[in-house]
This record gives C-alpha cells, sequence and structure tokens, in this order.
C-alpha cells in the first residue's frame, strides 16, 4: 500500500477514499490501520468500512465474534498486534486505541455528486443512507452486478476479488484480489486513471477510456 501511495503522491487538496478490509489476509494489518492514520496528516482520507473490519470490530468484546474473525483471517491480525508477545496471539488486546478509533470512524459509504463509493454492493432503487449493511459490505457482485443506481452516479467497489479491475459502466470495482497473491488498485473516477502495484514491485498505470 505504500509503494501505491508513493505511486499516487497525493497532495494536500487530494481526498483518498480506502474501500475497506484493512485487516486479514496480509502479516501486517498493524501497518495498514497505521500508514493510513498517517495519510490523514497529508490529505483528506474518507475511509469505508469493510466486512473485515466490521468482523474486528465486532471481536473486540465478544469470544464468539473472536473465534469468528480468527477463523476467518483474523490470527493474521491479532499476531501482527502482538508479535512481540507470541503467546497473546490469539487476542486482541494489543490494538491500539487510536486504532479502534480508526476503525470506528470509518463510513459505511460516501456519495458525491459523481459518484457512490462502498465496500461491497448496493441495492439500485434505495437512497444510500437506507442501503441494509448485508449489500454495503457483504454481498458479492460475482454471480449478478446490480443494476445503476437510480441517482445515475456512478458506484466504485471492492470486495469481489479478480484478477482484473471491471467497469461494468455504472459500477466498477477495483478489487484485484491483492489479498489472494494479486494486486492492490487504486482509480480516479474523475480520469479514469489507474494504478496497480503487486507484490513483486511492479507498477503499471493507465487511463480508461
Amino acid at each position: 500500500m505504500q509503494r501505491l501511495l508513493d505511486e499516487i503522491q497525493p497532495s494536500t487538496s487530494d481526498t483518498i477514499i480506502p474501500l475497506g478490509d484493512y485487516v486479514n489476509r496480509g502479516p501486517d494489518s498493524r501497518g495498514v490501520i497505521n500508514t493510513l492514520i498517517k495519510l490523514q496528516e497529508h490529505c483528506r482520507v474518507l475511509p469505508i468500512l469493510g466486512n473485515h473490519d466490521e468482523m474486528m470490530l465486532e471481536a473486540r468484546n465478544n469470544r464468539d465474534a473472536l473465534d469468528r474473525f480468527r477463523y476467518d483471517g483474523g490470527d493474521h491480525t491479532c499476531g501482527s498486534y502482538a508479535s512481540d508477545a507470541w503467546f497473546y496471539a490469539d487476542s486482541l488486546r494489543f490494538v491500539p486505541e487510536s486504532h479502534w478509533g480508526f476503525l470506528n470512524r470509518c463510513l459505511p459509504f460516501h456519495e458525491d455528486n459523481d459518484c457512490i463509493f462502498t465496500h461491497a454492493s448496493y441495492d439500485p432503487f434505495l437512497p444510500m443512507k437506507d442501503q441494509p449493511t448485508r449489500l454495503l459490505r457483504w454481498t458479492s457482485i460475482a454471480m449478478d452486478a446490480p443494476k445503476p443506481h437510480f441517482s445515475g452516479k456512478i458506484v466504485v467497489v471492492g470486495h469481489t476479488p479478480e484478477l482484473y479491475l471491471r467497469h461494468y459502466g455504472h459500477l466498477v470495482c477495483i478489487d484485484t484480489a491483492c489479498g489472494f497473491g494479486g494486486k492492490l488498485t487504486a482509480h480516479e473516477p474523475a480520469t479514469g486513471m489507474t494504478w496497480w502495484v503487486g507484490e513483486t514491485g511492479v507498477r503499471k498505470q493507465r487511463a480508461d477510456v
């Protein structure tokens, strides 16, 4: 993620909208959240809450939820916070309050004059403030992409992994399977510019037309 930010080089006038799933299926969830917290010092950051982030919040004070969280990749997250105390690597006791605060401040969606940003999916017939949590954070678009939102705005989502960016005209999915050995992708709807960064350090960019 730091390589991707270095490639984009956001300025103080830019807005970055991370689409969620900052934790799980990676060796350094702690580092991801640290990076996003520091990024807020340099530009406007509007983080969206993903389903894995929601699971982490639920796991904080609930043992059953913690077990579910660990089963779905949370072991990596717990370990990233307890790296100096491996015998506590099955708990979230070392997560600092600043990180809980970051997760609690994450948004269910962001909507501006032209676009809507959310983690997973949406109901095309409902205003965003009335969208069910299940759709915003848990519903895959793999089998059936939703129709255009009634607002006419382009919707940008993640959650459903594939090896390439998918552009349906009214909907853009930028989850390019980073958690499964793919790439991490950033997309700028206003210009169509897209950045990819893989684990090997290869960087590519192009403008969609």
